[in-house]
């Protein structure tokens, strides 16, 4: 990785603040793109954790076998096309050409290694477990086999970021193994990165501010990107995100939170983009550490309690779409008939007839700077904490940075804890094999059912649909699942949320966004100034 000289800037408040302000840039300053996320990214290990996070990294600093266009359809990348061979064999023909930023040249290899790791992370092995082989015809032909016909094949692709397998290999100084996995902790991989992206990192600091280059040897010589230099600066804080943005310390904020939404639109100097979001907000319910919640009556006097329409329109401004099921509208399992099914009366009934009519106590658990602004988290805990103090329930509720609540969830640390998925295959079978699937670790099926439900009946329409190759055969086994789902209640839906970002009217970046939360921002263009 190179190193170089960077403008001089002092870090206040989590912002990047000028030495000198109001002075125009040299003519010969590189182009420069500072972004505030709400967070940075947990390690340089893009198999440490599946996040939007993480993803959105992956995309700076590495490319996929093939991507999402904005019309969902399937962008060539690193592999230039596909064929399928027969129901269980998929060939990905490589790109030439193309170097790591270590200077190793990318083939097959690099594919055959990445595939393998990612079956053993814990947080990707549920999603690849379909791949019985992966095989490396030639040095820029992958062969890639499922047990059984599996329609999504090439939605995996879209998360086969090939990583430099003679880089992460043997061991490092410290006699670390480098292809190690280490959730949470350090390792090789953690914080050494070598990718194909169009950025490389060249300075990173943990918390505070990762910086890029433009990698001279990126193979994508069409990509309109003109960014040479890119600062990611985590800003937690909505407020002093929005703020950031709109005195020109940073050039691009995501996300947007909703009560910045209409300020943003009418700021001059700024470009607002939203979209119609798909990632489900969910109340898991914890069957492992509540007994309660084992009896179906009670989960489903949990989920009559809450008013998923009361909180989408009220405490968030209607920028979001109340829940009933994890799939969003489009989705193949989507069921039109199932919506919010608030009934105070049916609740108490339900908690007298599973002998909790007095109620008892639980613990809620939710991050304060992932799904909607500091305040309006606190302020849906306390919402959904008074819904249900009216069948007599206390919720005691802690919210954290979610830095620290990735933690305190994989140790499912309270009874009741938010989460948020987006359907990483841009499917609905992803959401159950995550969220609702009989927990796993071998496999990794439910590695995010904080509920510790198991369902086999279920977990086996979603395999079913996962070997149908007809999508409305596939789309009604989806359905009923969700219905099954929605008849047993082991979380609560809350609502989708919608999608924003905002960047000064110099940065283009309406084409780089997309529905997944994934800006391509090494195509964004950025006007000088």
């Amino acid at each position: 990785m190179r190193l170089t000289t960077f403008l001089l800037g002092l870090m206040v408040g989590g912002l990047l603040v000028p030495l000198s302000t109001g002075a125009a840039l040299a003519d010969d300053s590189p182009i420069t793109l500072r972004v505030a996320y709400d967070t940075d990214p947990v390690s340089l290990d893009i198999h440490e954790q599946l996040s939007i996070g993480m993803l959105q990294l992956s995309h700076l600093a590495f490319d996929p076998l093939v991507r999402w266009n904005r019309e969902l359809d399937f962008e060539p990348r690193l592999a230039t096309r596909w064929e399928q061979l027969d129901d269980t064999t998929m060939r990905f023909h490589l790109r030439h050409g193309v170097t790591f930023h270590s200077g190793n040249a990318f083939t097959a290899r690099d594919v055959v290694w990445t595939l393998r790791r990612l079956q053993r992370s814990p947080d990707f092995r549920a999603i690849f477990a379909p791949i019985s082989r992966v095989e490396a015809v030639d040095a820029f032909t992958v062969d890639l086999e499922t047990r059984q016909p599996y329609p999504l094949l090439l939605n995996l692709a879209t998360y086969i970021f090939p990583m430099d397998s003679q880089f992460y290999s043997g061991t490092s100084g410290g006699g670390l193994d480098k292809s190690d996995i280490v959730k949470n902790g350090n390792s090789f991989a953690s914080g050494h990165l070598s990718g194909t992206g169009p950025f490389e990192v060249v300075k990173r600091q943990p918390g505070a501010r990762i910086e890029f280059e433009r990698f001279p040897n990126y193979w994508d010589t069409d990509s309109p990107g003109n960014v040479e230099r890119l600062v990611m600066t985590p800003i937690a804080e909505n407020a002093t995100r929005v703020a950031a943005l709109l005195s020109g310390d940073v050039d691009f904020i995501s996300p947007v939170p909703f009560n910045a939404v209409q300020r943003l639109r009418h700021a001059e100097g700024v470009k607002l983009v939203t979209m119609p979001g798909t990632r489900i907000t969910m109340l898991q319910l914890n069957e492992q550490r509540v007994a309660a919640f084992r009896d179906r009556r009670v989960r489903l006097a949990f989920a009559y309690a809450v008013n998923q329409t009361a909180i989408a329109e009220r405490l968030l401004k209607g920028f979001a779409t109340p829940a009933a099921q994890m799939s969003p509208q489009g989705y193949e399992g989507h069921v039109p008939t199932l919506i919010p099914r608030h009934d105070l009366a049916r609740a108490r009934e339900l908690m007298r007839e599973a002998g909790y009519g007095d109620g008892f106590s639980v613990t809620l658990m939710a991050p304060n700077n992932r799904y909607v602004n500091d305040a309006q988290t606190a302020q849906v805990a306390l919402a959904i904490a008074a819904m249900l103090a009216k069948i007599n329930v206390t919720v005691e509720f802690e919210t954290l940075p979610k830095n620290q609540y990735w933690a305190e969830y994989d140790n499912r640390a309270a009874d009741m804890m938010m989460m948020g998925w987006y359907s990483d295959t841009g499917d609905s079978a992803n959401f159950f094999e995550y969220l609702t699937f009989c927990p796993d670790a071998e496999t990794g099926a439910g590695q995010y059912n904080a509920s510790e439900y198991c369902n086999p009946r279920i977990d086996a329409l979603v395999k079913r649909a996962n070997l149908t190759m007809r999508p409305a055969a596939r789309a009604r086994l989806l359905q009923q699942a969700e219905r099954e789902i929605h008849d047993d209640a082991p979380f609560i839906p809350l609502y989708w949320q919608n999608l924003a970002w905002a960047a000064a009217d110099r940065v283009e970046i309406a084409p780089v966004l997309n529905v997944m939360n994934m800006p391509y921002l090494g195509d964004v263009v950025v006007q000088p100034r």
